[in-house]
């Protein structure tokens, strides 16, 4: 008998309308549903493709604890993954929603880590939190050569403080004629020998997801650091709530799906 496929569909960052032609056929057509949700609550992934979703479609339910250290989650993904496994080698195929991107901080990548070299896995891009939240505040997140950093809000101050306004670590792509200044740029102690590929770089575009109970943290050290004034912050990007505001202006309660976006770069068609 021939193996089902497990597709990973991104449903996008909340406004129906935001889901590609491609997930929202597979998902009317689907026989088997899974997707994650909170062990108190609704899934989110699941109500933005909702009308999609046949009435006798069967439904696998991950439901996950939405909270800090991965035990409790482990176990919850090896069951998961075991209920769609034998839906694969029993023929059936089974979509599997995803918020946002499924690659992109998704849990889909747990579920495609345990299945992958075992059965046929394709993957449905969605649009992510991060281009919702710059398009809801029509603001450019990068231009040209400019280079863009992404931070979990969870992230402990330290951390945050250095990946901001410090050097990151980067492999240098198409190098090229370029070669011979690459191999000279300042390098962190210790990586000059080991890594002449590598280039020490300040990241020119910023985001901050996942803010939640971290939003008055993040404010404080964000005003630390002078950036509070490019500062932007965006909730419910692509709903009928969505809200978009200057840093100073963002309540403490902030939502965990929200974001703040921030430019350090000169270009000045994103500057202004």
């Amino acid at each position: 008998m021939q193996k089902g496929v497990l597709y990973g569909v991104g449903t996008g960052p909340g406004d129906p309308g935001l889901v590609t032609r491609r997930a929202w056929q597979l998902i009317c057509d689907a026989k088997t549903i899974a997707y994650l949700a909170p062990d108190t609550g609704d899934s989110f992934a699941r109500s933005i493709v909702a009308d999609a979703i046949a009435a006798d479609a069967e439904e696998i339910i991950l439901r996950v604890p939405m909270r800090p250290g991965r035990a409790p989650a482990q176990s919850i993904y090896d069951d998961g993954a075991d209920q769609i496994a034998a839906r694969l080698e029993a023929g059936q195929d089974v979509v599997m929603l995803c918020e946002g991107d499924p690659l992109f901080y998704g849990s889909f990548m747990y579920i495609l880590a345990r299945l992958k070299t075992v059965f046929s896995v394709r993957v449905v891009p969605g649009v992510t939190s991060m281009t919702a939240c710059a398009a809801a505040h029509l603001h450019p997140l990068v231009a040209r050569n400019d280079m863009m950093t992404i931070l979990p809000a969870p992230l402990d101050d330290d951390a945050l403080r250095q990946a901001i306004i410090a050097a990151d670590a980067v492999a240098s792509m198409r190098l090229g004629a370029h070669m011979p200044r690459v191999r000279a740029l300042p390098t962190a102690p210790g990586l000059a020998e080991s890594a002449r590929h590598e280039a020490i770089v300040a990241p020119d575009g910023v985001a901050i997801m996942k803010l939640g109970r971290h939003m008055p943290r993040l404010r404080a050290l964000l005003t630390d650091l002078g950036l509070a004034e490019s500062t932007l912050y965006v909730s419910h990007a692509s709903l009928e709530r969505q809200f978009s505001c200057a840093l100073h202006e963002a309540p403490d309660d902030a939502p965990y799906f929200s974001m703040l976006l921030l430019y350090k770069g000169q270009d000045p068609w994103i500057r202004t």
